[in-house]
């Protein structure tokens, strides 16, 4: 599973969009600095995604999530590929057991494939909206993380890159 967090926030991220002529879209524009934090892990072999929205991005976020994902999967043995933020390599992170993990290098968030969920995740459910409280702001990203948690295939064909996959299938083939 390829593992991350993404800060999601009452400001408005306005795109482009159509209507017909003559008239021009209006768009809201807010700025507020109030966030929330959704952690997700993904398969890149099945799509299935596992996400949880936290308060913040700290040592103690990232263990109630590493425990949840460990007892979604209770049966299974995963490698989970994460970069290296400072909660990700703090000594207070305590691994489960059916749980190893192994850290992408430093600045390359391109070789995480998860980025992209987030992305979709912006892109569909995000853009052009503005939210009258966090509260609000949280309803539409569960709305979305549940969205792509039922959809393992939409997520499967956003995060199974070529070279992901030729290295597992060249691994079992050992």
């Amino acid at each position: 599973m390829f593992q991350d967090e993404a800060r999601f926030g009452r400001i408005s991220d306005v795109r482009r969009c159509w209507a017909p002529y003559p008239f021009r879209p209006l768009c809201q524009a807010m700025l507020t600095h109030e966030y929330t934090y959704a952690y997700g892990a993904v398969d890149v072999c099945t799509g299935q995604l596992d996400s949880l929205i936290l308060p913040h991005v700290n040592t103690e976020c990232m263990q109630v999530f590493l425990d949840e994902v460990a007892s979604r999967h209770p049966n299974e043995r995963i490698v989970m590929v994460m970069d290296g933020a400072g909660w990700h390599r703090s000594g207070g992170l305590i691994a489960p057991k059916n749980i190893y993990l192994l850290r992408l290098p430093p600045y390359a968030p391109e070789l995480n494939p998860i980025e992209h969920v987030w992305d979709e995740l912006r892109e569909k459910f995000f853009h052009n909206r503005v939210f009258e409280s966090l509260d609000a702001l949280e309803e539409q990203l569960v709305s979305g993380l549940k969205t792509l948690e039922l959809n393992p295939e939409t997520v499967r064909s956003i995060v199974s890159w070529d070279w992901i996959m030729n290295a597992l299938i060249t691994s079992f083939m050992k």
